[in-house]
């Protein structure tokens, strides 16, 4: 399914199943099979969404950013991927792409991030990891930690899976 007024560049692998809502723009990644992308996301050249995800609506997914299977991206969710932003190179021109380098990062299967949280380049969100609503994370999350606050910190761990969770 597609939404209207949809920008998908030829150059977009979509799987299976994939449900994609209004406003969104796609140019250059990989999205899963029965994943769902929802109004007002962008997901730039690059970057990959992994199966049976849900990204929610004015998140922005950029270059060098992997999202691995079943993971939820909560509303207005900010990827970063340059730790020294600049418009201009140091001879006062305009940059370009090889004027800065990519700070990949990883969200491991099964990671769910909250709404409004704004997610560092070069860093990996762990397995099955939460992070809440309106966290900077600025360094890497733990495998099953929940984190919290500015700047993100590990507030508790969660036990083993639960069974609900499990089914």
């Amino acid at each position: 399914m597609r939404g209207q007024f949809c920008c998908i560049a030829p150059d977009v692998k979509l799987g299976q199943n994939v449900q994609i809502y209004n406003f969104v723009n796609l140019y250059g990644c990989e999205i899963g099979d029965e994943t769902r992308i929802g109004t007002f996301v962008e997901i730039q050249k690059g970057a990959r969404v992994g199966q049976r995800c849900k990204i929610s609506s004015h998140s922005f997914i950029c270059e060098g950013v992997t999202i691995e299977d079943e993971v939820f991206i909560g509303h207005g969710v900010q990827f970063i991927n340059d730790k020294y932003p600049r418009a201009t190179a140091s001879n006062g021109a305009l940059q370009t792409e090889s004027d800065w380098m990519v700070e990949p990062t990883v969200v491991r299967r099964g990671a769910s991030i909250g709404t409004g949280a704004i997610i560092l380049g070069g860093l990996e969100i762990g397995e099955r990891a939460i992070v809440g609503a309106g966290a900077v994370v600025t360094k890497s999350v733990p495998a099953g930690a929940i984190v919290a606050g500015n700047p993100a910190r590990v507030v508790r761990r969660q036990s083993a899976v639960s069974s609900q969770q499990s089914e």
